[in-house]
């Protein structure tokens, strides 16, 4: 009898705990989808924000400010939003092969699971999770909450005539990602102030590393209205390095943006110079003395380059461009890679771009170029391979230069890109990549993609295009390649120990 009644008491308390634990499973389910839902309507609120900001011509600088913070609240929350939606979808081996998987890097370097309440995605939860999901929601809550005079002062900015960029079919035809750094140059650009110490126009030294966007943001702000009717010219000038003596020597290298001698602005200038290597102070000296004697009162110059040693030359404080965070490049390059199609439609495809988009390390070129593969073959099995690729790829160039290989191309290095198909005697290498005006003829047929791809076989030293840019300057970016087949000979198999000593 006793033995009974223990077996009906320990069948009534597993039911007990069974049903508590039931309850406890679907009680943090439904709290977390409350969560999702929640930050969904915020981020409506914030995106709806955010766009009726950048129709507007907002010059004051509390404001861009609050508008930049808004930015990066609005990346954030998208991030998290797609982080909690597609990591693990369908189980990290079903879209992953069963190979390790990248975690992305928000906050920690660990992965927000799909609250689905499934059991096997309930094993791999990170108990953090919900903490961070609740984090963002109270911050980009209190964001919006400081938000309430920003929108009533943002009636008072004249609108801008054009299309909004916030669309999927457009986001790669516009500069993404630099609103704050170009209002900055333009505030530089249009604030009056007194000459620089012996006359001289003021200088804004603009630094960051090759093909990070500094020649992208100058185009943008020569073409910007405000700044073509304050000067009465815009004048670039490109070169190596500052060996000239005066601007007279840089006029074979100089390109006219804009010219108005009717203007009320005459004799006011903006003279532009981009430089791709290093920098001689005396050189510079020499030429600063002839801008100041040339140039008239209210004139301005911006000088780019990659050296830090152009930090020093300017009179106010130097503007560093610096590759997105990874919340913003992913907004960016889920918009390249997924064109017209929604990615909730597709969250296995949107899990492995999420990894993609990390492997490439915040780099523009490299964004497109892998974007464009993957918008034309939108199949899992393609965009896994893509993945497999990339990571072979990272993982060789780190061990064998301790680098990762977009950092060596930007250090003007070589590296050894991934193939997709191919066979594996043709060695191709990337000795460095160049830039063109889109406008000339002469441009390759091979294209960086049918090398990934494997389509192309060509042998010897060539160039490929790697990345015909859609907005102002628009270059051709190039690569400059050589590609040969290597042979296994009878020298190279394995020999005796004595004789390999």
């Amino acid at each position: 009898m006793e033995a009974i009644l223990s077996a009906i008491m320990n069948d009534l308390l597993s039911r007990a705990l069974s049903l508590v634990i039931q309850r406890y499973r679907r009680s943090r389910a439904q709290e977390a989808e409350h969560g999702i839902q929640r930050l969904q309507r915020v981020l409506l609120r914030v995106d709806a924000t955010v766009e009726a900001a950048e129709g507007r011509h907002i010059t004051n600088q509390a404001m861009l400010r609050q508008l930049e913070m808004l930015r990066q609240g609005m990346y954030g929350g998208h991030y998290m939003l797609d982080t909690v939606k597609f990591r693990g979808h369908g189980g990290d081996d079903e879209v992953s092969g069963g190979l390790p998987v990248a975690l992305p890097r928000f906050s920690s370097a660990k992965r927000l699971p799909s609250f689905t309440g499934n059991s096997s995605n309930e094993s791999r939860q990170n108990p953090e999770s919900p903490k961070k999901l609740e984090k963002m929601l109270e911050r980009l809550e209190t964001l919006m909450g400081d938000m309430l005079e920003f929108g009533v002062f943002l009636e008072g900015y004249p609108r801008i005539r054009r299309q909004p960029y916030c669309t999927y079919l457009i986001l790669g035809n516009v500069m993404f990602g630099r609103q704050m750094e170009m209002e900055t140059v333009v505030n530089f650009l249009l604030r009056p102030e007194a000459p620089f110490g012996n006359g001289g126009p003021a200088v804004l030294p603009i630094v960051g590393v090759a093909r990070i966007g500094k020649s992208t943001l100058v185009e943008h702000v020569c073409l910007d209205e405000r700044v073509r009717s304050h000067f009465s010219s815009i004048v670039v000038f490109t070169g190596e390095d500052l060996d000239a003596g005066d601007l007279a020597a840089f006029r074979g290298s100089a390109a006219i943006k804009h010219q108005d001698a009717t203007a009320a602005s005459r004799g006011r200038s903006l003279t532009v110079i981009e430089l791709a290597g290093d920098v001689d102070e005396g050189a510079w000296r020499r030429l600063y003395h002839s801008a100041a004697s040339s140039m008239g009162h209210g004139s301005k110059i911006v000088i780019t380059g990659r050296s830090e040693k152009v930090a020093a030359l300017g009179t106010t404080k130097a503007l560093r461009l610096k590759a997105l965070p990874q919340e913003a490049y992913w907004y960016f390059f889920k918009a390249l890679a997924f064109g017209s199609a929604n990615p909730d439609d597709h969250p296995k495809l949107a899990s492995l771009a999420m990894e993609i988009a990390e492997l490439l390390d915040g780099v523009f070129m490299a964004g497109n170029v892998v974007a464009s593969l993957m918008r034309a073959n939108q199949s899992t099995e393609f965009w896994l391979r893509v993945l497999q690729c990339l990571r072979d790829y990272t993982r060789k160039h780190q061990a064998m230069f301790g680098s990762h290989p977009n950092k060596l191309l930007q250090q003007g290095q070589s590296v050894y890109p991934w193939r997709m198909a191919g066979t594996h005697d043709v060695v191709t290498t990337f000795c460095k990549i160049y830039q063109k005006p889109s406008a000339q003829d002469d441009v390759p047929e091979v294209t960086v993609q049918d090398i990934l791809s494997g389509r192309s076989t060509r042998q010897g030293n060539f160039s490929a295009v790697a990345w015909v840019s859609t907005v102002p300057p628009y270059y051709t970016f190039l690569a400059s390649c050589v590609s040969q087949t290597v042979r296994c000979s009878a020298a190279t198999k394995k020999r005796p120990r004595h004789a390999r000593a």
